[in-house]
């Protein structure tokens, strides 16, 4: 009973890793599919940033782009390991 608890609880963690996705739209949105993806470090659970990611720079002088930040299920896998130094990640998606 305990393993299925616990199987069950694992799946409903990676279920909500889907669920934090905001995305910002500048001018008219990106139109194409050239994509540019980073990755922004945070410690202490979200209360340091570790790195800072220049959307401006990503785009490139666009004036049209969308930013779509989230947590995808790679950057779930790879906080499941550095969260016990409390070390964690999302994803930065700027489409031109």
């Amino acid at each position: 009973m305990r393993k299925a608890l616990i199987i069950l609880m694992a799946a409903a963690l990676l279920g909500m890793v889907a669920c934090s996705t905001h995305t910002h739209i500048v001018g008219t949105g990106g139109q194409g599919s050239d994509v540019q993806i980073a990755r922004q470090w945070y410690a202490i659970f979200g209360l340091v940033e570790l790195n800072e990611v220049d959307t401006n720079a990503m785009a490139s002088g666009a004036t049209d782009y969308t930013i779509t930040t989230e947590q995808t299920f790679v950057d779930g896998l790879i906080t499941c390991f550095t969260s016990a130094i409390t070390i964690s990640c999302r994803s930065v998606e700027v489409t031109k």
